[in-house]
């Protein structure tokens, strides 16, 4: 696999450095570093400085592909400032990374946390490190999917975004049943292809207050959810499709299933959220420190832990890597499940 260090002026390359201390991963997965040695290497020996530190793990131990920077650019990285050269580099990692697993070299790609501004200063404008794998992959269809196991109860969280990085306001606009059975189509072949789960069971959002209250509180549900639905169910008689369920309900059954609830029965195996912060605020709740960002429809496994650059920390040797050590395990896992299944 290859990881990226994400943005090198962040808590990337310290919560990467400290996931690669860590036996269960240095020893069992085949890893490379895409990045810059320099610069690991000094982040390894500065942080090496510091009282109560987790391990890190020396960068010397891996391969590393060594990114080429511009002297200019290099220069300019300051931990803890996100800027235009910070976003140079980064988008330098993901563009090797990207390159190498497309001609074979990798089965999967752990991204470390970029941030969206710093690119921008740089002169990219993509959405996120999702929509430039979609684009150099040459994939049309892709989604969000967010992966947490619970450390009470080993229950998995699966959580599916319809729509992702756009202003509240466009969500009703660009919400429609093709998009619907896009992303659909997309969480069933995932939850087939890697977690093994043919005959699924599937909770769906609805979009406003109470799912509309037989449009007393809007007239989606009424106008086009609730017969897409139905026509799903026609179409998909082999998985059980609950919704369109009050957003504000459904996600009190996962974070029983999540702490432990034994009352719980049946949790679904997916749950797709029509929006954003619909999805993204209660999986945060539930697992901000061990969720994972698993990229859909690629043609290669993709993860990434679920939080940012978090600039404010970055070279404090405070950062948490619960979440890139989640990621790392959740693509070796991948990666054997799909190498699996071609072998089957």
């Amino acid at each position: 696999m290859a990881l990226t260090v994400g943005d090198p002026a962040g808590i990337g390359p310290e919560v990467l450095l400290k996931a690669l201390a860590e036996p269960e991963i240095s020893k069992k997965y085949d890893v490379t570093l895409v990045g810059n040695r320099d610069l690991l290497a000094q982040t390894y020996e500065e942080l090496n400085l510091a009282e109560n530190l987790a391990p890190l793990a020396n960068p010397d131990r891996f391969p590393v592909i060594d990114v080429e920077l511009k002297a200019e650019i290099k220069s300019q990285i300051i931990p803890g400032v996100g800027n235009a050269a910070s976003g140079a580099a980064s988008f330098a990692y993901m563009e090797c990374a990207i390159a190498q697993t497309l001609a074979g070299k990798f089965d999967g790609i752990v991204t470390g946390p970029i941030a969206k501004s710093a690119w921008k200063a740089a002169g990219y404008n993509y959405p996120g490190q999702t929509e430039l794998l979609a684009e150099k992959s040459g994939v049309k269809r892709f989604g969000m999917l967010f992966v947490a196991r619970s450390p009470h109860t080993n229950w998995t969280l699966r959580a599916l975004l319809a729509t992702t990085h756009i202003p509240l306001c466009q969500v009703p606009d660009t919400l429609t049943p093709h998009l619907l059975t896009e992303k659909l189509d997309l969480l069933v072949e995932c939850l087939k292809q890697d977690f093994g789960i043919e005959k699924g069971r599937i909770a769906i959002a609805g979009l406003n207050p109470h799912s509309g209250e037989q449009g007393q509180l809007g007239r989606e549900e009424q106008d086009w959810l609730i017969p897409w639905l139905e026509q799903e169910r026609q179409n998909r008689p082999q998985l059980q499709l609950d919704g369109p369920i009050p957003p504000d309900t459904m996600w009190v059954k996962p974070g029983q299933a999540w702490y432990g609830n034994s009352r719980i029965q049946n949790p679904a195996d997916a749950y797709l959220a029509l929006y954003h912060d619909q999805g993204l605020i209660p999986v945060k709740l539930m697992a901000f420190d061990r969720a994972v960002n698993t990229s859909i429809g690629l043609p290669f496994v993709r993860t990434s832990p679920d939080h940012g650059t978090a600039f404010d920390i970055a070279g404090k040797g405070i950062a948490d890597a619960t979440s890139m050590k989640a990621a790392i395990h959740l693509a070796g896992e991948l990666v054997g499940q799909r190498l699996a299944t071609i072998k089957l």
